[in-house]
């Protein structure tokens, strides 16, 4: 998925999904499209803070929340209940390294394929609204600096 860079192009993203855009908007959003580092409000906060003096930690979870709710973002729980927010919502794993605790996408070309088995496993009545995978190990920095 090709994430939109410019002000202008994340401008546009936020228009087109029904959002009326503020400045405190399209920099959230625009930290998320910029730094696939699937970060919590809390990194959002304190990345935002500096050059956005009135932005509050409130602002940043009520406009994260709304991204994910028009789907410009998607939540991720992937350990410890800790919310974390990833502007690509096309269909992908994560991976979390247990030693540096980033979290990493991995495109794997049949998650589509794969997601389909795992809902099409599931009890007759059920129907899926969201499947997240996530593989936990070690990066390749982490794997090198025990070489």
């Amino acid at each position: 998925m090709i994430l939109p860079r410019t002000d202008i192009e994340i401008t546009e993203k936020i228009m087109n999904s029904g959002i009326r855009p503020s400045i405190q908007r399209i920099q959230v959003y625009g930290f998320l499209c910029r730094n696939p580092i699937h970060p919590t409000v809390d990194t959002v906060y304190t990345a935002l803070a500096p050059s956005i003096p009135t932005l509050s930690k409130t602002t940043v979870y009520n406009t994260l929340k709304l991204l994910a709710e028009h789907n410009l973002v998607q939540t991720i729980t992937i350990e410890n209940e800790e919310l974390r927010y990833d502007a690509d919502t096309s269909n992908h794993l994560h991976f979390k390294c247990k030693n540096c605790n980033e979290v990493f996408d991995v495109h794997y070309s049949d998650t589509n394929n794969l997601y389909s088995v795992f809902e099409q496993q599931l009890p007759e009545g059920f129907t899926a609204d969201k499947i997240q995978t996530c593989i936990w190990g070690t990066c390749s920095s982490c794997n090198g600096s025990k070489i």
